[in-house]
């Protein structure tokens, strides 16, 4: 699992590439969680992500709660349609903001602000 985070204004990037499972997804949490401060803005662009375990899902939810708990937005961006299926049978798929690409994530982001 690779993960990049990069700043653009007050939008952290969080790029990830590879499979979210038991074994990586740790790492992520690690990485990725300090990120939801109170306010944060945060888009997750998994258009390399093919797969995601049950662990991944737990994952992404506790970020959503996080952030949602302190005030702050994600945005995830490219998630694969078999990721969007396995979200949506579990229940937590519009929970989430999606987007398509990372330009349409940050007007969306842009958007929330006014």
């Amino acid at each position: 699992m690779d993960i990049n985070i990069k700043n653009l204004k007050e939008v952290t990037i969080v790029e990830m590439a590879g499979d979210i499972d038991a074994s990586t997804a740790p790492k992520v949490q690690e990485k990725v969680l300090p990120l939801a401060g109170p306010g944060s803005k945060i888009l997750l662009d998994m258009s390399k992500v093919p797969y995601t375990s049950s662990a991944g899902l737990r994952l992404l939810l506790s970020l959503y709660r996080q952030i949602n708990g302190n005030d702050g937005k994600l945005v995830l961006v490219g998630v694969s349609e078999q990721i969007q299926d396995t979200m949506e049978v579990t229940g937590f798929l519009d929970f989430f903001i999606r987007c398509d690409s990372i330009d349409s994530g940050l007007e969306a982001l842009e958007k929330d602000e006014e």
